[in-house]
């Protein structure tokens, strides 16, 4: 009789298991998904943050970017769009 019930909750048990397994493969999960592809900036390993604040100190709008983007204390976006240099290089 024992027998019998250990089987029948192995069985309960183990098709329980065997449901939550599929409700979970049908949810999307993170680490199974692609990873994305980094944006290169080819550009950003040229530049470097060397105290130039202003428009008019920069050759490029690459170069305007970047400086916007990682240094402290630039002085290129005037209205704050996050798009430096709206009258000179860009």
């Amino acid at each position: 009789m024992s027998t019998l019930l250990i089987a029948g909750v192995g069985y309960y048990g183990y098709n329980t298991y065997l449901q939550r397994q599929q409700i979970a493969g049908s949810a999307p999960r993170l680490e199974t998904a692609a990873p994305r592809a980094a944006i290169p900036e080819p550009a950003a390993q040229s530049f470097r943050c060397d105290g130039r604040q202003h428009c008019s100190q920069m050759s490029s709008c690459a170069e305007a970017e970047y400086f916007l983007r990682h240094c402290p204390g630039v002085k290129m976006d005037g209205d704050y769009d996050g798009r430096p240099c709206e009258t000179g290089p860009c």
